[in-house]
């Protein structure tokens, strides 16, 4: 059995611990209303901007090259979205899982022949996959340090770039979407091509009693309008990340806090049973004593 001492020692120790984990359960409570809201209020305009662009797939009669699906998928690329820092339980690990799963059934023949590229996200899938057999094209640790909205539109610029110089055929996002301070939607979307089928319509009848008149042409205002889309949805994509990312930090600490304190009681049990013992003990040795000087 541990000494007194050392089992004091733990139990300061668990303390200690127990005030990190608080405190940044509340630090991360305080970042998830702010993440809520930027969310909340994005995800709006995120979903009329699919709208309007459906609405204008719809109309244009020339082909986009975003909207054209290549004779050949050659080249595929991921852009995965991480933290950059842990204890948040498996935010990131459960993401990599998905996305390792995803490339192991579906692309795992352009991983060995080398034409799967990676864009990481954030510290974490950087480290994870930096350290695998992977080709990581790009990445950004320190990303979350401050979140802006042209780090990612300079992004979505680069990847539209590749995409139209035939660089890669086919681009997939994958993220945690925010659910719920407990849950979060592991999600594998598909950039580019841009999908029509994916893009929210309005309702057809609707549509057909309606006459829109475009000034210019629905083909140059999709032209422009569709690296737009873009944009937003890898920002629509970053800023569910951030708020799933607080809500599992936030759980994370929750639970550690409580293990914390399961802890410090079992020890506390533990430290009052050796003291207890160690009285026992001296009480006995003084009552052993006093009867040898009596039979003395």
């Amino acid at each position: 059995m541990a000494n007194l001492r050392d089992i004091r020692n733990r139990i300061e120790s668990i303390k200690n611990t127990q005030q990190i984990t608080r405190a940044m359960k509340m630090v991360a409570a305080a970042k998830l209303r702010k993440a809520q809201d930027r969310i909340i209020e994005t995800r709006p305009y995120a979903s009329k901007m699919k709208e309007v662009v459906g609405r204008m797939v719809k109309s244009s009669n020339d082909d986009n090259v975003l909207l054209d699906t290549p004779e050949s998928t050659d080249n595929v690329l991921f852009i995965i979205i991480s933290s950059d820092r842990g204890l948040c339980g498996g935010f990131n690990n459960n993401l990599f899982k998905v996305a390792e799963s995803e490339i192991k059934e579906n692309y795992s023949e352009y991983k060995e022949t080398g034409n799967l590229s990676l864009i990481c996200i954030g510290r974490q899938a950087t480290k994870h996959f930096g350290k695998r057999d992977y080709e990581v094209k790009a990445e950004y640790p320190g990303f979350w340090d401050n979140i802006e909205f042209h780090k990612a539109t300079e992004i979505m610029k680069s990847v539209i770039k590749d995409f139209k110089s035939g660089t890669f055929d086919e681009v997939k996002l994958v993220y945690n979407e925010f659910k719920s301070v407990i849950a979060q939607n592991r999600l594998v979307e598909t950039v580019l091509p841009i999908q029509p089928d994916t893009l929210t319509e309005t309702d057809d009848e609707i549509e057909e009693d309606r006459e829109y008149i475009f000034e210019p042409d629905a083909d140059k205002i999709l032209e422009k309008l569709l690296p737009l889309h873009l944009n937003l949805q890898l920002w629509k994509a970053i800023l569910e990340s951030n708020a799933a990312e607080q809500g599992a930090r936030m759980t994370a600490m929750d639970n550690a806090t409580e293990n914390a304190q399961e802890m410090k009681e079992d020890l506390e049990l533990e430290y009052n049973r050796a003291r207890q013992s160690a009285i026992t003990t001296e009480i006995s040795e003084i009552i052993s004593g006093a009867q040898a000087l009596e039979e003395a």
